[in-house]
């Protein structure tokens, strides 16, 4: 599976979700002719119990829908959960608190850390498969992949990522690098199947300049995997990453 700066993987499975995005026809529609995904709908996951589904907020819950759209019923898949940014709004909320000296909300605080969206899914489905959850700045796609592939070499049949983010809150907004949109997406990785993809890294000392018109990696990487494309380099974190299909 494994070469040098080399992975190779498959994957069985993918689904999606977006305000206004929700079937394959819409995001093939997507895939084919981008546009900025907006809206502030609320994705349904009724699948989950309404007690823990109240929970979670906006990101969570497009989070929690493609995950549940994607292993239903199965218990024991490892399950990575990843995300740039996470709940950095429940996060701004603490700091705000803290600021005006107002006493912090335990459960705030619960649901704000990196791992509460995967803790929510695996309490729901009383789950104690593996669940790690990844951010890696602007390659956080590519590392989650890494870790999916470590994942499938010690011995797991499948592995399920889950890529997640959502704009940030208007005070972050200096410092964004990209346009940043809702959405999730979930795709199920195997070490062998029909469609193979190969990542691939090396290191480079170019630097990549904020442009916050550009599309997030997570998005730019589901269009190229949604298009049927070849092949597409990325620049990010001082490595140009290369996503291949190979039969």
């Amino acid at each position: 599976m494994t070469h040098g700066s080399e992975l190779n993987f498959a994957i069985t499975g993918h689904t999606a979700w977006a305000p206004g995005i929700e079937t394959p026809e819409a995001w093939a529609a997507w895939a084919r002719a981008p546009y900025v995904i907006e809206g502030d709908g609320e994705a349904g996951v009724r699948q989950m119990p309404a007690m823990l589904r109240r929970r979670a907020g906006t990101l969570g819950k497009m989070a929690l829908e493609v995950a549940y759209q994607s292993i239903e019923a199965s218990a024991g898949i490892p399950v990575i959960f990843c995300s740039r940014h996470g709940e950095v709004g429940r996060s701004l909320g603490l700091l705000r608190d803290l600021v005006q000296n107002q006493p912090l909300s335990p459960m705030s605080f619960g649901l704000a850390v990196h791992n509460a969206i995967a803790g929510l899914f695996s309490i729901a489905r009383a789950d104690q498969a593996n669940h790690p959850a990844l951010a890696a700045s602007a390659s956080t796609i590519e590392h989650a992949v890494i870790e999916a592939c470590g994942l499938l070499a010690d011995g797991a049949e499948q592995v399920l990522l889950v890529a997640y983010d959502q704009p940030l809150p208007e005070v972050f907004a200096q410092f964004e690098d990209s346009h940043e949109q809702p959405y999730a997406w979930a795709w199920m990785l195997e070490s062998a199947g029909a469609d193979m993809m190969r990542l691939s890294w090396r290191a480079t000392g170019e630097a990549v300049m904020a442009d916050r018109k550009a599309v997030p990696a997570g998005l730019d990487i589901l269009r190229f995997y949604l298009s049927g494309e070849q092949s597409l380099e990325r620049v990010a974190d001082h490595r140009c990453w290369r996503w291949e299909r190979h039969a």
